[in-house]
């Protein structure tokens, strides 16, 4: 799920800011910015994001800014003076002009490489601790509107399977009533036991008892599972095919216009359930924190 979080830490000599972004994705993918010289921590931190996100292409993002007297980088001083009197005799030149072009070369400056002590890793590891409560909290809120989304779908679906049931002794009745008119338009005698067998058997074709009840506990189950604590989105995306697969069986067996129409509205209702499913492939993939 999408989200973002950010915290800002000030010390004594720099500030330092975590940023967190994370995209839909089936699986966990981070991208990792930070100064070299924090490089080190870099397999702890994400660890601490992946145990928290899970899944999701997430961008992090480690600054650290100077606001004190401390700098990274001084001047060699030894190298420098060398450099300016290499150059002056190969050509005459301004002092300042002359260091400026030593300053330009090789190893005219030097870096200290600092090394992170224990109270700052600390300090870097509640900020990222407070940006993840932050996403994450982007995270939940999402999930629950996709939640009551997908209650109201799943409750649509139910309400015009409720009205099948009840449009199915109808149904049962004009696919009969078609059968006998048929059979009067051929103006030829048949026998009436016979008759009745065979049209037994060709309503046990369009009967759709199972199909109502197996439709009905795929919904119970769809719920069911998008309330549960596990990991379910996978879950979730199998009942949905099932869901699926019900309605289009009853649509198959209707043989009759008005509950076609129905059947029409419960796919619509589907497909954008599947539609929501599809842009976060791990719906309602809880967080763990």
């Amino acid at each position: 799920m999408t989200g973002f979080g950010k915290h800002v830490v000030q010390l004594p000599s720099k500030k330092i800011t975590i940023e967190l972004k994370s995209l839909n994705s089936k699986n966990l993918d981070i991208n990792a910015r930070m100064p070299s010289a924090y490089r080190e921590k870099e397999l702890q931190l994400r660890k601490t994001i992946a145990d928290s996100l899970v899944r999701g292409k997430i961008d992090f993002g480690l600054y650290v800014e100077i606001t004190g007297d401390e700098v990274s980088s001084v001047v060699n001083e030894g190298v420098v003076r060398q450099y300016i009197k290499q150059l002056r005799s190969i050509a005459d030149g301004d002092d300042i002009k002359l260091m400026e072009m030593a300053l330009r070369l090789p190893d005219a400056l030097k870096t200290e490489r600092e090394d992170i002590d224990d109270s700052e890793y600390k300090i870097i590891q509640d900020a990222l601790e407070k940006a993840l409560e932050e996403i994450i909290g982007f995270r939940t809120k999402e999930g629950q509107v996709l939640e009551k989304d997908f209650t109201d779908r799943i409750s649509t679906i139910k309400n015009l399977l409720a009205e099948v049931v009840n449009m199915d002794p109808d149904r049962l009745a004009t696919i009969r009533e078609r059968l006998e008119k048929a059979v009067a338009d051929l103006k030829t005698e048949i026998d009436a036991n016979r008759f009745e067998q065979e049209l037994i058997y060709y309503l046990e074709k369009y009967d759709i008892t199972e199909e109502k009840v197996r439709l009905d506990n795929h919904l119970n189950y769809f719920t069911e599972t998008m309330k549960s604590a596990d990991s379910n989105g996978k879950k979730l995306g199998f009942i949905s095919q099932e869901i699926g697969r019900e309605i289009n069986t009853i649509g198959s067996k209707a043989n009759y216009a008005p509950m076609q129409q129905l059947v029409v509205q419960m796919k619509d209702e589907l497909e954008k359930i599947k539609e929501q499913m599809l842009s976060l492939i791990h719906i309602s993939e809880p967080t763990r924190h």
